[in-house]
């Protein structure tokens, strides 16, 4: 194989090197990151699938600049298994000071040429991309090749005259228990509350994402919502029969 072909085939096979987006969570660990060249994950956390980068997500809590996007990547080093305590001395008395924690040593840290936007926006725990997407992608969702579903929703609402309040914070509970959730799309009605929920394959796949889905649900009922989940596939495949779903809620609850 001459040269030329070699380092073409080399190309291809980066494009396609594994990516894990994990979270920054505050400008202590983000300076851990620049000078020590480390990220933690908890074993229990830790994916079984193999990686070659990390990317990191900088969360709008923590960031004085804005956050809720991904500005850099590093290739990964080494891993190894230490207790919290061994890498956070000074919190030898963190109640997890003595779990196991996954150290991962990295090389250099980039930046990325445009950062990736968490638009929506969406909680962005650990996931998967691909070395190609994270210098592409624009948006978390692209990053993930989630299906817009929101947008597809947004478009038919708006076709059929139907008005909605996209992205609506709820805060249900009695004091000292109030829980906060973030609604696709909300529709008040003359007798209640309709709570639209979009639910990517994607995100919505998993054991612990289903529950929070169903403790989401079971909330807001609990305090007067109608909620009505639509699928990708459901989205996707036959928007209309959401949207008949959407308008036989409306006139039950006495129209809006």
């Amino acid at each position: 194989m001459n040269r030329r072909i070699r380092n073409k085939v080399n190309r291809e096979r980066k494009k396609d090197c594994s990516v894990l987006v994990g979270v920054i969570k505050n400008r202590r660990d983000l300076g851990i990151l620049f000078n020590e060249r480390w990220y933690r994950i908890p074993v229990r956390y830790m994916p079984k699938r193999a990686f070659e980068y990390l990317a990191f997500y900088e969360p709008v809590s923590s960031f004085k600049w804005g956050g809720k996007c991904i500005r850099y990547y590093a290739r990964v080093a080494e891993c190894r298994t230490v207790k919290r305590v061994a890498l956070l001395p000074l919190e030898e008395r963190h109640l997890r000071a003595q779990d196991d924690y996954v150290r991962i040593r990295v090389g250099a840290i980039r930046e990325l040429p445009h950062p990736v936007w968490n638009v929506l926006p969406r909680r962005v725990s650990f996931g998967f991309t691909t070395l190609q997407k994270l210098r592409t992608a624009k948006n978390i969702i692209s990053l993930y090749g989630v299906a817009d579903t929101e947008a597809i929703m947004r478009d038919a609402f708006r076709r059929a005259d139907i008005r909605v309040d996209p992205q609506w914070n709820v805060l249900c509970g009695k004091k000292g228990e109030k829980k906060r959730f973030r609604i696709d799309f909300a529709i008040k009605c003359r007798r209640g509350m309709i709570a639209i929920e979009c639910d990517n394959t994607k995100a919505h796949s998993s054991v612990r994402q289903r529950e929070r889905d169903k403790e989401k649900d079971a909330v807001l009922r609990r305090y007067g919502w109608t909620v009505i989940r639509c699928t990708e596939q459901e989205i996707i495949s036959n928007t209309e029969k959401c949207i008949m779903r959407v308008k036989r809620t409306i006139k039950k609850l006495g129209g809006v």
